[in-house]
């Protein structure tokens, strides 16, 4: 049976990962101790000892100790825990993780717990969890649970927190499975304001035989799908909503990165796209709106979400960038254009409806386009139209298939 591994700074929260891996032993599993500590002594004898983990990151724990710099200290510990962890599961010794932890804990667990496939139980409780935690989560199924106090003794509190986080674990530990169905998988692209495409494509997608991975267009899921895509496992993209690239252009809350909407090409992975919700940038609640910003058009989407209709000049740098990186595809690449519309509030008598916005994208993606490796299409329609949706899936699904006969015929 696999072992739960417990990662912890035994040093100085010695109790309370002891408290956790009694929790987890009284469930019938078997626990793995990482002591990745190195201000003193543990508190209990760990399975693998600070001094191994600091030697699997290149030091000398007496020499960290001795040289007492706390940021060179965790980034040694955080290289030697993410190596063991590694061998730990390529090895199949465990089958869950669990961590508690200050700032620098979590630092160094979650580095870890990052290196694990999806899927794999991951929990973290944490002193940080209620404040910004993309950092620590990156796109991976961490399961952060805030401590509510300090990770400092056993109390009415804590002991209710971590016998959640122990049960939290060992409940995903037993209850793990692979999947092991051979479906081609599709990645997909979706807001609130493409949902009806989106849906209509997944539900002929699934009819046809594939598995569709739907990835909200918030920054980490196009981090997410960008990562998968480069794992292997994704047969065709249908990136439908392409927005993040608005928010990291112009400046929003939803960016996801610089090298969104090229991890597709690169792989020479079939990919259709589109220009969902390129309308908009999004923004916290009204206030949090940059003072820039503020004589824009806005729309308020709900209490804590806040967007701004793109203008006519980020509409043409938008075009530039997109054809710019679908320019570099080393695979079979089609764009759709929905001439009518980019959103469900983008379409006549609705807040963002915007001809000449519209107009000047399509016209940066007309100039900057190289037709000779992207097939673009336009489509007298709105994104959200039923043809259009049913369209844009037929076309991926041919391309999966024509992909797929191309690798047969060179093999």
């Amino acid at each position: 049976m696999k072992k739960v591994l417990i990662v912890g700074t035994l040093d100085t929260k010695g109790p309370e990962h002891l408290f956790i891996k009694e929790a987890i032993e009284n469930e019938g599993l078997k626990t793995i101790v990482m002591d990745v500590g190195v201000k003193g002594y543990p508190t209990f004898m760990p399975d693998i000892t600070s001094s191994t983990v600091a030697a699997a990151g290149g030091s000398d724990i007496s020499c960290l100790i001795e040289h007492d710099d706390r940021g060179y200290a965790i980034d040694i510990m955080m290289q030697g825990a993410t190596k063991i962890v590694t061998d730990l599961y390529n090895n199949n010794v465990i089958g869950g993780i669990i961590s508690l932890g200050g700032s620098a804990g979590t630092t160094i667990a979650t580095a870890a717990m990052r290196l694990l496939p999806v899927g794999f139980p991951k929990v973290m409780v944490s002193t940080v969890t209620s404040g910004d935690i993309r950092h620590y989560v990156g796109y991976k199924d961490i399961v952060m649970i805030h401590s509510v106090t300090d990770i400092s003794g056993i109390n009415i509190i804590s002991s209710q927190i971590f016998n959640n986080a122990a049960m939290a674990v060992s409940g995903m530990m037993k209850a793990h499975k692979k999947h092991h169905e051979s479906k081609p998988i599709v990645a997909a692209t979706m807001f609130g304001v493409t949902t009806p495409c989106v849906t209509t494509a997944r539900q002929l997608l699934e009819l046809q035989g594939y598995e569709v991975l739907v990835f909200h267009a918030n920054g980490s899921g196009g981090i997410a799908m960008e990562r998968l895509i480069e794992t292997g496992i994704i047969n065709g993209v249908l990136d439908v909503t392409t927005t993040e690239l608005c928010d990291e252009i112009i400046g929003g809350t939803c960016s996801a990165g610089p090298n969104r909407l090229e991890m597709a090409g690169r792989m020479g992975i079939p990919q259709v796209v589109s220009l969902g919700a390129l309308d908009m940038v999004n923004f916290g609640p009204l206030h949090t709106v940059p003072a820039q910003f503020v004589s824009r058009k806005l729309y308020k989407h709900n209490a804590s979400s806040t967007l701004m209709r793109t203008n006519e000049r980020e509409c043409v740098e938008l075009g530039k960038v997109i054809s710019h990186k679908l320019n570099c595809s080393q695979g079979l690449t089609s764009l759709y254009i929905p001439l009518r519309g980019l959103s469900l509030i983008d379409v006549f008598d609705k807040p963002f409806y915007g001809r000449k916005e519209d107009a000047a994208l399509f016209w940066s993606i007309r100039k900057h386009i190289d037709k000779n490796n992207v097939q673009v299409i336009e489509l007298d329609t709105d994104i959200n139209h039923e043809s259009f949706a049913l369209t844009i899936a037929k076309k991926l699904i041919s391309l999966i298939k024509i992909h797929h006969a191309m690798r047969l015929k060179s093999s």
